[in-house]
């Protein structure tokens, strides 16, 4: 069994590598459409982006996200996810994401809570992980994440995060651990039309990503966007579609070697 462990950790870095060293992946082709830009956002993908920005929902939503990675099948993800506000100024989210395929998956159970105090929104999250390789196994861990949003003027809105702020263990074996992510951004909304993002990203064991986007509303029901990201050398477009309670949304993005990724998202907000 020794010998497994080792293999188990070598294929998961893999795995961790062809997805641009970027765990946990942002939910939601919004949030992809910006280059990942997440932490500032407040939608029904707030669940996994940052658990602060569902106290901006006052009534249920749901939403369903799909993504595939560089055209290979063992790297698609599929996401669903739930917000239900309690209170006048608290909601609950829940998260459900699988990833991979027989050979090797990713799953995760996520529960936060938010509340907001004035202007701050502030949430705790609790994810249970699970890795799972044919043959070897499975690994679970409970991560535990915090984060924060708060408008500092009008139109500039200021948000931070952390993932797995409790370094869960992935096995006894050197001391490996599920990694430790923080994010920090500012959003500008100018106008109705025009939002600009800017964020940056680090990982313990990775350097740091400065990330950016923009979003743009020639209409009302319509959005466009396109984001950077300099660690994952990624360039991404998207355009999304509202109409009343329901919205989609698309976002390609290019990675300089490992090529294109496609996301679709779906919500649903409930009268």
């Amino acid at each position: 069994m020794k010998y497994k462990i080792p293999l188990l950790l070598s294929f998961v870095l893999f795995l961790s590598s062809a997805q641009a060293d970027n765990y946990p992946n942002p939910a939601g082709a919004r949030t992809n459409g910006l280059a990942g830009v997440a932490v500032t956002l407040a939608d029904v993908w707030a669940v996994s982006n940052n658990i602060a920005g569902i106290t901006a929902l006052k009534k249920p939503a749901a939403g369903v996200y799909a993504e595939n990675r560089f055209n290979l099948k063992a790297l698609s993800t599929v996401t669903l996810q739930g917000v239900y506000p309690i209170a006048k100024q608290g909601a609950l989210g829940i998260e459900l994401m699988r990833f991979g395929d027989k050979l090797y998956n990713e799953q995760k159970l996520g529960l936060g809570y938010a509340h907001r105090i004035g202007p701050v929104s502030l949430g705790l999250k609790a994810t249970l992980l699970q890795l799972h390789l044919e043959q070897l196994g499975s690994r679970r861990a409970v991560a535990l994440s915090f984060g924060g949003q708060s408008e500092i003027i009008p139109k500039l809105t200021f948000g931070a995060h952390i993932f797995n702020f409790n370094q869960a263990k992935l096995a006894s074996y050197q001391n490996e651990r599920f990694p430790t992510v923080m994010q920090a951004g500012l959003a500008y909304q100018p106008s109705a039309k025009l939002l600009l993002s800017l964020e940056t990203e680090k990982d313990l064991e990775h350097a740091a990503d400065l990330k950016g986007g923009l979003e743009y509303k020639p209409i009302t029901q319509l959005a466009l966007r396109t984001g950077f990201s300099t660690a994952r050398q990624a360039a991404t477009a998207g355009v999304g579609f509202v109409s009343r309670q329901f919205s989609i949304d698309y976002a390609l993005g290019s990675h300089s070697v490992l090529g294109i990724s496609n996301h679709l998202s779906i919500s649903f907000g409930f009268e």
